[in-house]
């Protein structure tokens, strides 16, 4: 029978691979070095006549658990929500070597990461969603046929 937790404990990183740009602010943040990105470029090609994109795709991510310090801070400097917590804890090994995930077992852990917690309903809204409450007021109070 697995224990209790608090809601926001720490137990081991997990990766949602489709938010990760390779943009390497987890690993130059790290305070150990034990987050192993490799990446390539793939050329898009030109959606109406437009010039073709180039993208990082993601050939390699990785954690080494037996030097993470499990500080948070590449869960925190992570622009586009690819790291998360997740509260599972038993994930040890006989061989040291062992504890360096990969991104296919990282994914894995991905499943077990909690819901948010529910925001305070007595908390202001986010400014965004006030600015565009405040846009689609000003545009209801406009009639259809007047311009703007």
């Amino acid at each position: 029978m697995k224990p209790d937790l608090p809601p926001r404990s720490r137990g081991v990183i997990a990766l949602f691979e489709e938010n990760c740009t390779v943009c390497m602010l987890c690993a130059r943040e790290c305070p150990d070095w034990c987050i192993y990105i490799d990446s390539h470029k793939e050329t898009l090609p030109a959606e109406g006549g437009g010039r073709p994109r180039t993208r990082n795709v993601l050939d390699r991510f990785a954690i080494d658990f037996a030097l993470c310090m499990y500080c948070g801070i590449c869960i925190e400097v992570c622009p586009f929500d690819a790291l998360f917590w997740s509260p599972e804890f038993e994930y040890a090994e006989y061989d040291i070597a062992e504890l360096t995930h990969e991104k296919e077992r990282l994914r894995e852990w991905m499943w077990t990461v909690p819901p948010p917690q529910a925001h305070d309903p007595g908390a202001e809204p986010p400014k965004e969603i006030a600015a565009a409450e405040k846009a689609a007021a000003r545009a209801a109070r406009r009639s259809p046929g007047t311009p703007g």
